[in-house]
């Protein structure tokens, strides 16, 4: 079994061996969306792959749409040569269920894939017709958090986006200098409304991609090369409209583990695809079944009926009481606590450390006795069931590879919202007393611990990513395993960082705790594992 247009009509094969096809004729498709294509995606990645266009692939199926989604690709080009061209833009969607079955479907909802950049002029100028097009009606994104940053932590604009700045729209880098002359295009070609959505995993995303592309076009007007009216109708979110939206599915990097099962099922040339020196990727994407996808329901050229393919199309105000349920609480704090001590203590899987009596018990104890008491109930999701749901389903789901080392990427990027939101709920309450915080200060604890580089054992170990490691390593130097004591004097400038928390921790009168459990972790080899004991200990504070 070929995945791509041709090995797809001997469906006898893939159906005998369980694999949903589509519903829909692709080349027939391919043509219609050329034509008139409604939806563009930026962020070719596995959440794309995996949900996104699942989602069409739904409304194609069901006979509620007619067009695909055409994808772009604005930087790590590999991609497009290696995973979409050779299968036509087809993925095999491995949906991993708890119990050790998989369900397969082949998503084939995506008709093109373009390459953004000066190399590529003629994709570039197709992309560009498609934005003077009025059928269009939505752009989106799963370009990760960082993708909507325009300056560094000095405030100073990425080079990136500098030169984008002093270029003007005819030759950008950065995907927000992209977007900014995308909607020229369409502007200038008679101004059509459209909807620009995010659908990253960061709350207020709309809010954040309409500040960052909105920044590039004022720089450019003041350069003079776009028009005072571009910016006004830019500014107007009933031509131009940047819905927020809430997305939770996880889809880890693919799993070797299953590239050999498949193969060994007769699926063909489904091996793991080297993208860079750093990760894979492959034809195949593997995910959890559960996702989520809460989207303000602003679109001023119309839209899919997404509704019907499980979408909930709400209000803003519940898009953003559900990702605060999400990120502040229910899943992402858990999600980064498991990611530092799972690397401490030498875990390779977020699913095996649930099986980890301390560690499980440390979530349920931030989600459950520290994070619900202070959470918004958005009403279209509950709270509590969906912790259940993270806690009993998602995580412990042992056919997920996912690994802590992956989730502890950019920990000091997220810390704030994961777990400085709540400490400010706490704050902000006069029936909460923040002081009584026990689980949430030993999360921070254990990633101030991990920055050390070494693990629970004793040993070197790598830290993960992070744009801020550097510069925390630099202010933790001299605190060492074996010597408690060098916490001293080291850990107020970390935790007073109310840019890093969200909050100032030493006022919020939290930091001394924290330096108590930092300290104990330090005692020697083991000491991890035995804070974690203490602290679990009914009546321990």
């Amino acid at each position: 079994m070929k995945l791509c247009w041709e090995g797809l009509k001997d469906r006898s094969a893939w159906e005998n061996a369980g694999v949903k096809l589509p519903g829909f004729d692709y080349r027939q498709m391919q043509a219609r969306t050329e034509a008139n294509p409604t939806w563009i995606h930026i962020g070719p990645g596995n959440i794309f792959r995996a949900f996104i266009a699942q989602i069409q692939q739904e409304l194609l199926n069901k006979g509620l749409t007619d067009t695909g989604i055409v994808a772009v690709s604005t930087h790590n080009h590999e991609i497009v040569d290696k995973v979409y061209k050779p299968f036509d833009n087809m993925s095999l969607l491995v949906s991993l269920l708890p119990d050790g079955s998989a369900e397969h479907e082949v998503i084939a909802s995506i008709c093109h894939i373009l390459r953004m950049g000066a190399d590529y002029p003629e994709e570039q100028e197709l992309l560009k017709k498609m934005f003077r097009n009025p059928s269009l009606q939505i752009l989106s994104y799963t370009i990760t958090e960082k993708g909507y940053a325009l300056r560094d932590l000095q405030g100073s604009f990425f080079p990136v986006v500098l030169r984008d700045l002093e270029r003007g729209p005819e030759s950008c880098a950065h995907a927000m200098s992209v977007t900014a002359a995308l909607l020229l295009e369409r502007f200038r070609a008679g101004g059509c409304p459209m909807a620009v959505v995010s659908m990253d995993n960061c709350a207020h995303n709309g809010e954040r991609l309409r500040t960052s592309v909105v920044t590039i076009a004022e720089n450019w007007l003041q350069r003079g090369f776009v028009e005072p009216e571009f910016v006004t109708w830019l500014k107007n979110e009933e031509k131009v409209s940047f819905p927020w939206s809430m997305i939770d599915k996880i889809t880890p990097r693919p799993s070797q583990e299953l590239a050999n099962q498949l193969q060994a099922r007769g699926f063909e040339n489904m091996g793991l695809i080297p993208i860079d020196s750093r990760t894979n990727s492959a034809p195949f994407v593997n995910a959890e079944k559960p996702q989520y996808l809460v989207v303000e329901d602003r679109f001023p050229n119309g839209r899919p009926p997404m509704e019907a393919a499980g979408v909930y199309m709400t209000d803003r105000e519940t898009v953003n009481n559900t990702e605060r349920m999400k990120v502040t609480t229910c899943l992402n704090p858990l999600h980064t606590t498991l990611a530092v001590y799972g690397c401490l203590l030498g875990y390779n899987s977020i699913a095996a450390e649930m099986r980890d009596a301390e560690l499980k018990a440390l979530v349920e104890k931030i989600g459950y006795a520290e994070g619900l008491p202070v959470v918004v109930d958005p009403k279209v999701l509950s709270p509590r069931d969906f912790i259940h749901e993270v806690l009993t389903q998602r995580l412990p789901n042992p056919f997920i590879p996912d690994t802590p080392q992956r989730i502890a990427t950019d920990t000091s990027q997220k810390m704030a919202i994961r777990f400085g939101e709540t400490i400010k709920s706490y704050l902000a309450r006069e029936d909460m007393d923040v002081t009584t915080l026990t689980y949430i200060p030993l999360a921070i604890a254990g990633w101030i611990r991990y920055l050390l580089a070494v693990d629970d054992g004793g040993r070197e170990m790598v830290c993960s990513s992070d744009p801020m490691l550097e510069t925390l390593q630099t202010q933790l130097s001299g605190v060492t395993l074996g010597s408690p004591d060098s916490v001293v004097g080291k850990l107020e400038p970390i935790l007073s960082n109310a840019t890093l928390f969200g909050t100032d921790l030493v006022a919020a009168g939290l930091a001394g705790k924290i330096k108590t459990m930092v300290a104990r972790m330090l005692t020697g080899p083991g000491a991890v594992r035995q804070t974690l004991k203490e602290y679990l200990q009914a009546g321990f504070a």
